[in-house]
């Protein structure tokens, strides 16, 4: 005989699974955590296959973005073509954030992700 027992799946990390609230000293050490995280650990663009944009917006995008010449931007554009995905551009989370912006406002589809 096995007993199967399930949990509720909390709505938040900062949340047990029998659903309280963590104290208010975890939830702040949680978010300076996640800061120290931030400001610390090597960040990444990716940018993303889609079936709308042209080569062309996306290699002047990255040339006017991110800096690349342009046939660095070429070749990530073909990658992104045929893997689905690349990494862009490499540093902090602040430095990235803008341009993750700016890359998102051309109708890209980009992220940022941890190295």
């Amino acid at each position: 005989m096995r007993l199967h027992l399930e949990l509720p799946l909390a709505s938040s990390p900062l949340m047990d699974p029998l659903g309280f609230d963590a104290p208010d000293e975890l939830v702040e050490t949680q978010v300076q955590t996640d800061l120290q995280v931030k400001a610390t650990e090597g960040w990444q663009i990716v940018l993303y296959n889609d079936d709308h944009n042209t080569f062309d917006h996306v290699i002047i995008s990255l040339v006017k973005v991110c800096g690349h010449e342009a046939e660095q931007a070429e070749q990530c554009a073909v990658l992104v073509h045929f893997k689905g995905q690349c990494a862009v551009k490499n540093g902090e989370y602040d430095v990235l954030e803008p341009l993750c912006t700016a890359l998102l406002e051309r109708d890209l589809t980009a992220e940022i992700e941890p190295t």
